[in-house]
């Protein structure tokens, strides 16, 4: 695990940004605290920063030359089927210098070239330069576990695993609006897009090559959904759950491999239970970690997290944290941001990150889960929308009382109505423009309307449009629950989910798998039915019913609270301050010219009206984007 950056010249001005290699490497000390290397040859430098997980010695460094010299590879991520490939390779002749999964990479390209990378059961984002072809070869992994932003331009091409350190590199500071546009939409910026114009997010599943000037990008891996197979799935449910365990079985004890110490971390959810009692299982007294809110029971699972705790005989510890211990990372958290990212569940993720490092190195996640298997709310909302049904008529037949009834996150009563909208305005809706109702926080209208005129003049709409058009592209009237998953795995989980546990996790210098992401789990979950995932009484059936076994029966009928921070409290009160006198004051706002004062100003009513709804939310994604502006753009 690591941290790494590149250049890659096209002419003689594209040099002088080799140069500027060691400020760039300098920049991602965070996800690489160990120990740090540069490679530098003709118009190719790799920069490299190192968190040790495996082989500690000094052979595990980077940047690392293969024996002859030709071929240099800057690695971040884990290969968990390292060891087979590597025990292959040597039949073969190929002779090793190191134990890491590094070398077994650059050995694999050596021996086979671009097709290799469908070998890799692992995350990984990684360039390899060949001395001889003068050629660069990208890659992330399938499902864009871990980051890589590309910029390019007639000089140079420029790589890295943080976009603060494509910024130390130079690059220009233009925002590209119709990110900035879908960020306040999703409160994150899908990919390919970024903040800024000319830096891409390599698509997850895909690769760059570059040589003679030329960058060609390629996907080497597409989620293998196919409706006609899945309907053709032989296997009985119970067969199903038998598969799910014996493949989630494997994921685990593949990602248990590490020479540091390595723990789990355990919300009480049935996700990280079910990671925590497979991984219990071939490690005697694991460490799981879990995070509470002790002003804020509604969110607290605590409960939960032990009671698995207790019967997986885990060594649990448990932070319990109060709104003082979240406002007091809180400037920590947003300094780390180099992109807006507005998730608020990030900051409980950076303390649990930091607390959690102080014990090990390496932490299990039950991310992905939800994703593949059918987990969220609007899942289920999705479902009953397909069935229909008197009660399904019977919720959009009282919009009138769910417009008029208070609407908020933090407690049952308001979070009810605030669905039941949701739900309604669904009914009415198109799976597409469903689909995008329920992922973003704001419409289109309401985005663009907290924009400037200038700033709205400044989006492209056949650009918008297409951008909106790429991330639906799996939705069709036709289909079925099991094209919202592929959705999610193209647009939720890679730039909200995993972006969140990635940087979060990285700025405190901790490693964190995710078994549900071996990529055996996630094709398998795409040959079963919907009827296994989704029914009308129960969200994850299948995961659900698996390993019922295997946890306390208190986990099932409760509902799903997520990983949240309670926002809305804290903006009234400690926030406040911030919000009125500073970010968002109209004065401020006014002097910057990207958002409208007026806009703004109604938001900050709302947000301390009685029906707040999700403006908390809206509110957040200001907060950081403002943040976040004062530090890149002013």
């Amino acid at each position: 695990m690591c941290g790494i950056t590149g250049v890659f010249a096209f002419s003689d001005a594209g040099r002088q940004s080799l140069t500027r290699l060691q400020a760039s490497t300098d920049a991602i000390v965070r996800r690489g605290p160990d120990s740090q290397g540069h490679f530098v040859y003709d118009q190719c430098g790799l920069g490299f920063r190192r968190l040790a997980i495996l082989d500690l010695s000094a052979d595990g460094n980077q940047p690392m030359t293969d024996e002859a010299g030709r071929y240099t590879i800057v690695f971040n991520g884990e290969i968990f089927n390292y060891r087979e490939l590597r025990e292959k390779l040597i039949k073969k002749g190929c002779r090793f210098h190191s134990q890491t999964d590094t070398e077994v990479i650059l050995q694999l390209y050596i021996t086979e070239g671009r097709s290799f990378l469908k070998k890799l059961n692992g995350f990984f984002g990684f360039a390899i330069y060949d001395k001889e072809e003068n050629s660069l070869f990208i890659a992330r992994d399938r499902y864009g576990v871990k980051p890589l932003l590309v910029y390019r331009d007639e000089d140079q091409l420029f790589f890295a695993s943080e976009m603060k350190s494509l910024l130390a590199l130079g690059i220009p500071r233009k925002l590209d609006y119709v990110a900035l546009s879908q960020y306040l939409q999703l409160n994150y910026i899908p990919g390919p897009a970024s903040i800024f114009k000319g830096v891409k997010k390599l698509l997850p599943g895909h690769y760059l090559y570059v040589k003679d000037g030329k960058v060609v990008g390629k996907a080497w891996y597409k989620i293998p959904y196919d409706p006609k197979k899945v309907a053709k799935n032989k296997l009985s449910y119970e067969q199903q759950q038998q598969k799910l365990v014996e493949l989630m079985d494997g994921a685990v004890q593949r990602r248990l491999v590490a020479d540091v110490p390595l723990g789990a971390f355990l919300s009480g959810g049935i996700d990280s239970s079910v990671i925590t009692a497979l991984a219990a299982r071939h490690t005697p007294h694991l460490s799981t970690f879990s995070i509470g809110f002790k002003d804020e029971p509604f969110f607290d699972e605590t409960k939960y997290a032990n009671l698995v705790a207790a019967r997986h005989k885990t060594n649990h510890t448990v932070f319990s944290l109060t709104n003082n211990d979240l406002y007091e990372h809180l400037h920590d958290m947003l300094d780390y941001l180099d992109e807006p990212f507005a998730d608020s569940s990030a900051l409980a993720v950076y303390i649990l990150s930091q607390r959690t490092r102080q014990q090990v190195t390496v932490a299990l996640s039950g991310d992905g889960a939800d994703e593949i298997f059918g987990g969220y709310n609007k899942h289920m909302g999705e479902f009953k929308v397909r069935q229909g049904g008197f009660k399904a008529e019977a919720v959009t037949g009282l919009n009138f009382l769910w417009d008029a009834l208070p609407k908020s996150r933090n407690g049952f009563f308001g979070n009810k109505v605030r669905q039941f909208q949701r739900f309604s305005r669904g009914m009415l809706s198109g799976v597409k423009d469903r689909y995008w109702d329920w992922a973003t926080f704001a419409s289109e209208k309401d985005a663009r309307a907290l924009l400037s005129p200038a700033s709205r003049q400044k989006i492209g709409k056949k650009l918008a449009e297409k951008r909106r058009k790429d991330i639906l592209e799996n939705l069709h009237a036709d289909g079925d629950l099991n094209e919202v998953l592929l959705t999610d795995m193209t647009l939720v989980l890679p730039y909200d989910m995993l972006t969140k546990v990635d940087l979060m996790s990285m700025a405190n210098s901790l490693e964190v798998r995710t078994p549900f992401l071996d990529y055996k789990v996630v094709d398998f979950a795409f040959s079963l039915p919907v009827s296994s995932k989704v029914d009308s009484t129960m969200k994850k059936r299948i995961v659900q019913d698996a390993f019922r076994n295997e946890l306390p029966p208190e986990l099932y009928d409760r509902p799903k609270h997520g990983f949240e921070v309670p926002l809305l409290k804290w903006m009234r009160n400690e926030l406040r301050p911030l919000i009125e006198n500073d970010l968002l004051a109209d004065e401020f706002v006014a002097s910057q010219g990207v958002f409208d004062v007026d806009a703004v100003r109604q938001l900050k009513a709302q947000l301390f009206s009685r029906s707040p709804g999700d403006v908390h939310a809206r509110i957040w994604a200001l907060i950081v984007f403002q943040t976040w502006w004062k530090k890149y753009m002013v």
